[in-house]
Order: structure tokens, then sequence, then C-alpha cells
């Protein structure tokens, strides 16, 4: 029997909840509904009065769980969708991320946010929001890509007592299946080798990892041997995993489904070229979404984001050089 990526979120969720009085959940229709994607269901009526539906508030959301989390909780919240998380931008910023540094008191909450897009989402509803939070010292910022690391990286997002901003992606809610849970996974802050080559790596997280695997197999049938690293955690970022697949190979394509200017991917770019421009064999590469508002039209929204194909053609570019 299966188990979805949004199945593993549940679960994790399930396991805290038992494991832990402090811990509760809190949203927009999260406990008879059991939240926009489920993410929720049937957990109201198991852990009675500790799956609260909020106001339709982010503000209001943000304030109560900082709160509830200095006071000895460990708030859970759920954002709709991350896009609606920029109207608890300063309680998330200036009061949760600050507060153990201007206190001494720590500050235990999960923000989850339903990130990326999905075909016939639009602007308001498809944003990846993750370098937007990295910004900020003080916030761990988690993009799991596999069902394994949403399962785990949750659960141990919750034992932190740093605030975290969980970053599920939601076209793999239902898209991604395992056989099974696993039993253990890597520490937070730890990037994965997915794929092993030697000819050019490809360091990429969230969605991205799957179409970059497709992009290395379509590559296969020419020869090239694509390394794939999964960031898994944007902050911290494992900049010594990175520099040791750069090392391997001598060339560097960087993938986000976010906006270009000022995101992860450049981030990457920039610590590669500042610690390892010895390891280069060709100038280092990103790729993005473009850098407009998401389309609504699926064939619009399938253009606008990095497909397997596109990241296919930019490493024989790359390749090439």
């Amino acid at each position: 029997m299966s188990i979805t990526y949004l199945e593993a979120i549940r679960e994790a969720q399930r396991r805290a909840l038992q494991e832990n009085p402090e811990v509760f959940i809190y949203g927009q229709d999260i406990a008879h509904f059991g939240g926009a994607f489920k993410a929720t269901k049937h957990l109201a009526r198991d852990f009675p009065g500790r799956v609260l539906d909020s106001p339709i508030s982010e503000d209001a959301m943000m304030g109560l769980a900082i709160g509830a989390a200095i006071d000895g909780m460990r708030p859970i919240v759920e954002m709709q969708f991350a896009d609606f998380s920029s109207i608890a931008f300063n309680q998330i910023i200036n009061q949760a991320a600050t507060h153990f540094w201007r206190t001494g008191v720590p500050c235990p909450l999960v923000v989850r946010l339903p990130s990326g897009g999905t075909a016939g989402s639009g602007p308001f509803h498809s944003q990846s929001m993750e370098a937007l939070y990295a910004h900020y010292p003080g916030l761990v910022v988690l993009t799991p890509a596999t069902v394994g690391d949403a399962y785990w990286m949750l659960l141990e997002a919750i034992k932190l007592d740093d605030p975290v901003i969980f970053c599920e992606h939601k076209f793999l809610y239902y898209h991604l299946k395992a056989d099974e849970l696993p039993t253990e996974a890597l520490p937070i802050g730890k990037a994965r080798i997915v794929r092993h080559g030697k000819h050019a790596s490809v360091v990429t997280y969230s969605a991205m990892l799957h179409e970059a695997l497709r992009a290395a197999d379509d590559l296969a049938k020419l020869g090239y041997e694509i390394e794939v690293v999964d960031l898994r955690s944007i902050k911290p970022l494992d900049t010594d995993t990175i520099l040791a697949s750069v090392a391997r190979t001598g060339r560097l394509l960087v993938v986000g489904e976010a906006f270009p200017f000022g995101g992860v991917t450049a981030e990457v770019v920039a610590r590669v070229t500042a610690e390892g421009f010895h390891l280069l064999d060709a100038p280092p590469l990103r790729l993005n979404a473009r850098d407009t508002p998401i389309p609504y039209h699926p064939n619009l929204w399938a253009a606008h984001r990095p497909t397997a194909s596109s990241i296919a053609q930019a490493l024989r570019g790359l390749l090439g050089f």
C-alpha cells in the first residue's frame, strides 16, 4: 500500500500530536473540514481540542501561535496557501524570528506553507516564498521533495526550538507516492546526492528535483552522467555538499521554481563562485520561473516554470561550453 506526500504530512502531524501534548495545529477550516488540501483530515476527531479553526486572519493566526510558543507550546500553523503568509509577514520576521535573540526565550513553532504551482492556480496561489523567509536570521526554511522527507523533516521541525517555515509543494501532494515511510532520514541542514554523476551538477529542491531527475534521464541517453543534488533545507544551506559535487563535475546548474531575482538559485551560484571558483570548468548557470506573475492557463503555466525539457536544454548548453 502506497502513501502520498500529503498523507506523509498528515501522519507526521498525527505522530507529533500523539507523542507531545504541547503540540497543537491551528489554521483556517482545518478542524471539521480537514483543511483546504485535507492535510488534517480526521485529526480534530482523534485529538479533540488540539486541532483548531482560526479566524480568516493570517496575522491573528501567527500572533496566537507566537504567544503560545513562547509560553511553552509547540504550534503548527497551516496557511491555506504560501502566498497568504505575506499577511503575517510582520509577525513571522519581526516577532518569531527575532524573539530568542531579543529575549533568550525560544519560539518553537512550524508554519506550513502549501507552496509552488499547479495548473490553473494562477498568481495568488502558486508562489514559492522560501527565499523571502530565508533572508531573515532566526528562521529555519525547509523544502522537502520526497515522501520520506515530508514526514521526517516535519517531525524534526516540530522538535526544533527555532521557528520553522515548512515549504510543502502542492503539486507533490498527490503526484508523489512511496511504498512506505522510511525509518530514518538525513538531519535538517544536510543536502542529499540523489543521483551520482561526473559531467555536471544540478542543484535543486522541492518539486524541481523530479524535473531535474527526468532531465538527467534524457541526457543519459546521450552518454552524459548528471549529478543531482537535493538541497532539502534552504536555511541552513549545505554548502559543503554543493561544493563537493561541483568538485566532481566541474559544471553547475541550479534550478528553482521561484522567481529569479534574489532567490535561492542566486545564493547557491554566489557561494560556489566565491568559495569554489577554482572548481569550475564553465560559468555556473541558474534556471528559474520567468520573472512575471504566474499565469492561470495550464499551457502558459507549463511554459512559465522550469521543466525537464528546459533543464535538459540548459544542461546541453552548459556541457557544450
